[in-house]
């Protein structure tokens, strides 16, 4: 057993878990990490998802434009042909 190092709940079952996997404390929600034998420590990754997300979207909108350039040149060349 485990203790949450937010809340301090002590009866967070770390048996099925190894070094490195995340769970959630069942009392407070927050996202804990295991740093050792019935260690843990609160997971900050959350907030690097969130910014990873954010970075991918804006490759994202990159790929848009850059497809949105694709078809005015291609339309362009449709009316040199004509």
């Amino acid at each position: 057993m485990a203790t949450c190092p937010e809340c301090e709940f002590d009866e967070i079952d770390t048996d099925t878990y190894e070094e490195g996997d995340t769970l959630s404390c069942p009392e407070c929600g927050k996202n804990l990490v295991m740093t050792g034998t019935d260690q843990l420590d609160v997971a900050d990754d959350e907030d690097e998802d969130l910014d990873d997300d954010e970075d991918e979207d804006d490759e994202d909108a990159d790929d848009d434009d850059e497809d949105v350039e694709d078809v005015d040149e291609d339309e362009d060349e449709e009316e040199v042909d004509e």
